[in-house]
């Protein structure tokens, strides 16, 4: 049977990763599924932030300009949802690396989802 609307084909899509810990200088990566360009990075925090600490999305190892963020202590909790525009070097091919790096500031363990929405080229 056929649907009685037809959906739109998708022209994005979400891609998501785990850091256990974002106050220790680790990194949480994901992979492109296709060619595309990022148009939003975020992070979902899984606990209130004990300090202010800097994540630098980067591709492929390169980091992409307006791609850092800084998560801030400040009346941060669990479920927080931060989420930033990346203004140029965000354009991405399929398999490339998608990297969140953390500075590893704080001293208590604050687990972070990371993600990337890519717009298909």
């Amino acid at each position: 049977m056929a649907l009685p609307t037809p959906h739109p084909v998708l022209k994005e899509m979400r891609v998501s990763a785990f850091n256990a810990d974002s106050s220790a200088a680790t990194s949480a990566y994901m992979s492109a599924p296709f060619r595309g360009k990022i148009v939003k990075l975020g992070s979902i925090a899984g606990a209130a932030v004990d300090s202010d600490r800097l994540i630098t999305a980067k591709i492929n190892g390169t980091a992409i300009t307006g791609g850092a963020v800084t998560l801030t202590a400040s009346g941060s909790a669990a479920g927080d949802v931060h989420t930033w525009v990346p203004t140029a070097l965000n354009l991405v091919n399929e398999d490339d690396t998608i990297e969140f790096l953390s500075d590893g500031a704080g001293g208590t363990a604050c687990p972070h989802q990371f993600f990337a929405l890519i717009q298909m080229a």
